[in-house]
């Protein structure tokens, strides 16, 4: 019945309604980059839409640090009374779409009564949630953390919606219904690159959970600085880190201090460890850097491969003494730097524009809705 009285009402032309619910504010990457960056153009296209996220900015901040324990139950109780009664009063939506899970922990109770009342389900992800691994700063969210959970979401969803090609087809193999659609970036929010510089500035930008994986190329970025003592090398967001033999200047993230420092990058790094896990990335960080005409220099596995086109658009690295070579050379080569740098912005306009991108998504739920009334 419920159903019936949303395809009612949808023959009578109303607006199309989606329900937004996120696991972190706009400071968390995945969440901003996956959907609220794309909700201005949601409303553009006539859809309302209602969004959501589980962690408010207090408990994403606290989230990121150690210990705290006790604090960190007492606000994820809270968060979960805001979203239960949140997805409550929006219970008329025409569509659920989740970024990640509606609930951290517990079976998806919530997830299959919304769709019970006549919603349509639709789950995103850009990571491989379906592998256990360990939080580095909050030992009960590890305990808690399900990937049986994810894979029954999946096989729920009307819908999974993937940032790479991998997840999708994982998502597939699971039993579930998927498409992919990339990640967008708007050029627009960079500062203008300028070349001629001689300073040259080697950059990261990412969480304390990830700058962990530049330690596997601590060896060759050690040579580097040694080689190449007036190379700057700044990061953006790794919270205390330190490496021995590189004077890393850490800086805490904001959405201005991460455009200020990307001006000023001119090589960004995207190390991976050599596991399935990095299968599920889908590329975020080499993007960003490509948008803000800044060459990334990753590792050569998974989404990355199709990203970057090696030689042209940035540096796609196969082998461990290869970060140190491949950096050495694009040091000595400005004009290099700079012709990769402008080819790797413009592939990013091509191929990841915020329109083209939103346009995707909002037509795959558009099309669910209406199907479900034809």
């Amino acid at each position: 019945m419920l159903r019936t009285q949303r395809c009612n009402a949808h023959s009578g032309n109303e607006v199309l309604k989606i329900l937004f619910l996120t696991k972190y504010p706009k400071q968390g990457a995945s969440s901003r980059y996956r959907v609220y960056q794309y909700l201005d153009r949601y409303s553009e296209l006539g859809t309302d839409v209602a969004v959501q996220s589980f962690m408010d900015e207090s408990l994403y901040q606290l989230s990121m640090s150690r210990g705290s324990q006790v604090g960190k139950i007492w606000m994820t109780a809270k968060a979960i009374a805001r979203r239960l009664a949140f997805v409550w009063r929006h219970r008329d939506a025409d569509a659920l779409y989740l970024q990640r899970e509606l609930l951290p922990f517990g079976p998806p109770m919530i997830e299959r009564l919304m769709k019970r009342r006549g919603m349509r389900l639709i789950f995103d992800y850009d990571d491989a949630l379906f592998i256990k691994k360990a939080s580095r700063y909050n030992r009960i969210a590890s305990f808690f953390r399900s990937p049986q959970k994810i894979a029954d979401i999946i096989r729920m969803a009307d819908l999974t919606i993937a940032g790479n090609d991998w997840l999708r087809d994982q998502a597939i193999s699971l039993g579930g219904q998927a498409i992919t659609v990339e990640v967008a970036e708007d050029t627009n929010r960079y500062l203008p690159k300028t070349y001629g510089d001689e300073q040259v500035t080697i950059g990261w930008l990412g969480s304390p959970s990830t700058s962990k994986y530049l330690h596997l190329i601590s060896d060759q970025l050690r040579e580097v600085a040694k080689a190449n003592p007036l190379v700057k090398w700044v990061m953006v967001g790794g919270g205390d880190f330190k490496m021995e033999g590189v004077p890393w200047e850490t800086r805490d993230w904001s959405f201005e201090t991460e455009k200020k420092s990307l001006h000023e990058f001119d090589i960004g790094l995207m190390p991976l460890p050599d596991e399935k896990w990095s299968l599920g990335k889908s590329g975020g960080k080499a993007r960003t850097y490509m948008a803000a005409s800044v060459v990334p220099v990753v590792s050569a596995m998974g989404y990355n491969l199709q990203l970057v086109d090696h030689g042209r658009t940035g540096l796609l690295i196969d082998k461990q003494h290869a970060w140190a070579d491949g950096l050495t050379n694009l040091i000595q080569s400005p004009d290099k730097r700079q012709c990769m740098a402008e080819a790797a912005l413009q592939d990013v306009i091509n191929r990841f524009s915020i329109d083209g991108q939103a346009a995707k998504i909002h037509d795959a739920v558009t099309a669910l809705v209406n199907n479900d009334c034809s």
